[in-house]
């Protein structure tokens, strides 16, 4: 897209790495391999904003991971770890990292004073989805900065928008969670203040659904799960009466070399247990963690836990092993 359209200029709005205190040298020498060098190629200008999976401290942005391994000797690459205001092409739009401790007070003197009307950021905003359908109630309120007219941020995994504050999500899929959420990127028209989103045509994680009721052979033979190569499957068996068919189907899914394929089968037991529940199984992690809270008899609001089990998976996604 960058080069059919000669785009001349990016804008990231943070969190390029995931684990805050280290990098492996596999993991960098594909980043440098498959993002920086084809920019630096291009001779693109790359204006980046640390996000908070960026910083080993969680209350200073001043060490950070584009910082430390690309700023020097990269004439362009664009680092913003404190708030500042940039002129692109004679438009005023100021740089928003993220907010902590330590910066709160310079942040918010900035917001105040600035007047760039076109802020890019790296945002906690309460009342917005962190995942598809799992909302953030705790955060900064969004009353300071509905004086702008676009607030672009970073930081939530979902795409969403309310007034003037876009949440633009992430490019691609990352977990089951994100499994049917619309992923890509944004163009951003400076004169209009228009974003565009080119959605990502790439998935990684889909599901199957087996039910060979009203099928015939000739339906699993022509099967093509050439879009599949590479992915996460899973294989929900709703209803299975000919078991040869099955296999069928799944000798045409392993033939192209998924990544993963997990199946959700209880065929055995189906009279003792009903499609939905067989349906439920195939939910994604998040999901699954967030109906369990909804079913304990507790006091505490139930927000909250679902809020504490998001992080609780979000950080468990970063851990090794």
């Amino acid at each position: 897209y960058i080069d059919k359209h000669k785009i001349d200029t990016i804008f990231h709005l943070g969190d390029i790495v995931e684990r805050r205190k280290f990098i492996n040298f596999i993991t960098l020498r594909q980043f440098k391999r498959m993002f920086i060098d084809p920019i630096c190629e291009r001779n693109i200008d790359f204006h980046y904003i640390v996000g908070n999976h960026d910083i080993p401290y969680r209350n200073s942005n001043e060490l950070n991971a584009i910082g430390e391994l690309f700023e020097k000797g990269y004439p362009n690459i664009n680092l913003y770890w404190e708030p500042t205001d940039i002129d692109f092409k004679g438009v005023s739009i100021g740089m928003l990292p993220w907010i902590n401790n330590e910066n709160y007070n310079q942040c918010m003197q900035w917001v105040k004073e600035t007047q760039s009307q076109i802020v890019f950021s790296h945002l906690e905003l309460a009342g917005f989805e962190v995942f598809n359908g799992l909302i953030h109630d705790v955060g900064m309120a969004k009353t300071p900065f509905e004086k702008f007219d676009v607030v672009c941020s970073g930081h939530y995994h979902h795409k969403s928008s309310q007034g003037n504050i876009h949440y633009l999500g992430n490019p691609y899929e990352l977990t089951w969670s994100d499994y049917n959420d619309p992923r890509g990127f944004h163009i951003f028209d400076t004169e209009t203040r228009e974003l565009e989103f080119i959605q990502n045509p790439y998935k990684m994680f889909y599901k199957v659904w087996y039910d060979d009721r009203e099928k015939k052979i000739e339906d699993y033979h022509n099967m093509d799960f050439s879009s599949y190569a590479d992915t996460y499957v899973k294989v929900i068996v709703q209803h299975k009466t000919n078991p040869y068919w099955f296999d069928i189907m799944l000798d045409k899914l392993y033939k192209v070399n998924p990544a993963n394929v997990s199946i959700v089968d209880d065929h055995k037991d189906m009279d003792r247990q009903s499609e939905d529940e067989i349906i439920n199984e195939a939910e994604d992690t998040l999901t699954t963690l967030n109906n369990f809270v909804d079913g304990v008899k507790t006091d505490i609001p139930r927000d909250k836990l679902q809020r504490l089990f998001a992080e609780l998976y979000t950080e468990a996604q970063s851990m090794d092993s």
